[in-house]
């Protein structure tokens, strides 16, 4: 679609489920989708488990021109591949996978060459975005530590499911390492974006929720060495996976707000001002 909302056009196949999508230097567009499994959209996730996500096996990572056409798979393997995203240098990508039976993330050349796992530490390490120079990657993570929470932990991806409670935000060198974190407390934090200081991280969480049946999920922005954080949002709802534009003029991110029904999302853009 346009910048301002108009011209709405669907580019992925109508089929499977659909994800994350991203524009790539060529002009063409990548993102990941379950059609080449199946045209059905898999099952939902079984919230008898808790509040979890599906992380399905079908996914894999599509490159097709503007317009939709000639979807071409792209280093597909066994397993889940999603989450990826470009890095502004545009030369290289990063995404998150299970193609070695964790769910870690990956680094490659925008052709699928140079394939690199950058994480390898169990639990979860997902929703990579680069740094605005390309220089470092900062993710979101739950590493389980108890017996409990790593039984847990496998016997939910087993299942093809992950639990987003507690994720904390952190920060790595773009080849892996200098691996840091970032937020340290029990909520869960996620959707993380570097500023174009590429100094400053902002990022969705439900920290200071009184109510965890009800959470309150709003946005955030801290620092690289874990000071200064500040509430940027205050909706009793959810906004959350904020992206800065080139300049840091302009904020987008997903919201509640507004919506005609209970948990309908949608965009919005706004003025950024420090």
């Amino acid at each position: 679609m346009n910048l301002d909302g108009s011209g709405k056009k669907l580019v992925s196949t109508g089929e499977g489920r659909t994800t994350c999508s991203y524009f790539l230097p060529n002009g063409k567009i990548i993102y990941a989708s379950t059609h080449g499994y199946d045209k059905n959209c898999p099952p939902p996730a079984d919230f008898s488990k808790g509040y979890v996500w599906k992380v399905y096996n079908s996914y894999n990572l599509y490159i097709s021109n503007t317009d939709g056409s000639n979807p071409v798979a792209l280093n597909s393997a066994e397993g889940y591949d999603a989450e990826l995203t470009v890095s502004p240098k545009g030369d290289k990508m990063v995404f998150t996978s299970t193609r070695d039976g964790d769910l870690d993330i990956y680094s490659m050349n925008l052709d699928g060459s140079d394939l690199k796992q950058l994480t390898t530490e169990l639990g979860y390490d997902g929703g990579p975005f680069y740094s605005w120079d390309g220089s470092k990657i900062v993710y979101r993570s739950y590493h389980p530590k108890t017996e409990a929470e790593i039984t847990r932990y496998k016997n939910l991806l087993n299942e093809e499911m992950i639990e987003p409670s507690n994720f904390q935000i952190w920060v790595m060198d773009a080849d892996g390492s200098n691996k840091r974190q970032i937020t340290n407390n029990e909520y869960a934090n996620f959707a993380p974006f570097f500023h174009p200081d590429n100094n400053r991280i902002i990022f969705c969480s439900n920290l200071n929720t009184t109510d965890r049946r009800k959470p309150d999920f709003n946005l955030w922005m801290i620092n690289e060495d874990g000071s200064g954080l500040e509430q940027i949002t205050f909706f009793n709802k959810f906004d959350g996976f904020p992206m800065f534009t080139h300049d840091g003029k302009k904020l987008v991110f997903a919201s509640n707000r507004n919506n005609r029904k209970p948990r309908d999302t949608n965009i919005f853009l706004a003025d950024w001002v420090d």
